[in-house]
């Protein structure tokens, strides 16, 4: 149990079961429940994501599944590919990939995952689905893009790796290491829109605009902002955020989700490659409200970002990283490595 002082949200949990690695909020932030019973207790997370069906953790070889309106907590182990180790959502199925170029996926419905982009060469970071049927796929040395279904293959931008891809109204905003960048041409040209000589770390569609995490070397930490022209400009949201005293190293930042990437062993530090999920920081909007997981916690602002509230703390070491299903919101506690 978490020592709340009588102002702060009530957290429910099973002392006498696994504790503290995934929290889920059906009231705004309000009260949270800790849903991490039934999960190993040494559970390295491998990449995350919600939607209307619930949520998928990959943590070690299996991938486990909680119904959304399940009242206790309930995960059924999926059968899974066991060297694969990031998931994404897909228009017709979960993926599954690795670092070292490899892509199956899960037909909704199924239990049998397939091969699927044989053809890309070279390592994977994030598989991107667009709502007109383009493929993307993130790497180390940038973005690719396939519209035949993965038979053939176009660089659409170079310069470092991409990571996290959203898309709205037809814009798509990316993570990439030379920070926000966008495209308004089905992803035929990117261009940075947020740049303060530090890496993307985190973007969000949010109600009627875009949201994006960046850092800034100028001030050696995060920057929060929010975009309501389709990603054009973007205004601070950050001026009241208690987590802005934390002035770290970007590296440990750069790994954003919802869904979440992960890694797999062939990645060493020495390599120009961003770590895990473990080093991410994460923005969502559910309703009014808005939400960042931080090392501190997970901090909640009603009001635009002018004021900010730690609403849940993290463990020491540790931060939260968050992901949303219409008004649910799930957050999962990994090390923080800070």
């Amino acid at each position: 149990m978490f020592p709340f002082p009588d102002n702060q949200p009530i957290l429910k949990t099973d002392k006498a079961a696994t504790a503290n690695i995934i929290f889920k909020s059906a009231d705004g932030g309000q009260t949270w429940q800790d849903i991490s019973k039934g999960l190993p207790g040494n559970l390295k997370e491998g990449g995350f994501y919600a939607n209307e069906n619930g949520l998928w953790l990959r943590g070690g070889k299996d991938t486990y599944h909680s119904t959304p309106n399940s009242t206790t907590s309930f995960w059924q182990k999926e059968i899974f590919p066991d060297k694969w180790s990031s998931i994404a959502a897909g228009k017709h199925g979960m993926f599954a990939y690795n670092y070292g170029g490899q892509i199956v996926q899960k037909i909704s419905g199924t239990s049998v995952w397939s091969p699927v982009y044989t053809n890309f060469k070279g390592n994977i970071r994030t598989v991107f689905e667009t709502a007109g049927g383009a493929v993307f796929i993130g790497s180390d040395n940038g973005l690719y893009k396939s519209t035949d279904n993965g038979k053939t293959w176009k660089q659409v931008h170079a310069g470092g790796w991409v990571i996290k891809i959203v898309e709205q109204n037809g814009v798509l905003v990316a993570t990439s290491m030379s920070g926000i960048i966008r495209s308004a041409d089905e992803g035929e040209h990117w261009s940075v829109v947020i740049s303060e000589g530090g890496v993307g770390i985190d973007v969000a569609c949010i109600q009627g605009g875009l949201a994006a995490i960046s850092y800034s070397t100028a001030v050696k930490t995060r920057r929060i902002r929010t975009s309501y022209d389709g990603g054009k400009t973007w205004q601070p949201i950050d001026a009241g955020f208690p987590g802005q005293a934390i002035t770290d190293s970007p590296w440990p930042l750069i790994n954003v989700s919802n869904p979440a990437q992960g890694t797999d062993s062939a990645w060493h530090p020495k390599e120009a490659a961003p770590p895990g999920p473990e080093y991410k920081t994460s923005i969502i909007q559910v309703g009014e409200n808005f939400f960042c997981g931080h090392t501190d916690g997970i901090y909640k602002s009603s009001n635009k970002g002018k004021t900010w509230k730690l609403v849940l703390p993290a463990d020491k070491g540790k931060m939260f990283t968050l992901s949303v299903s219409g008004n649910v919101i799930y957050a999962i506690q990994t090390e923080s490595h800070c």
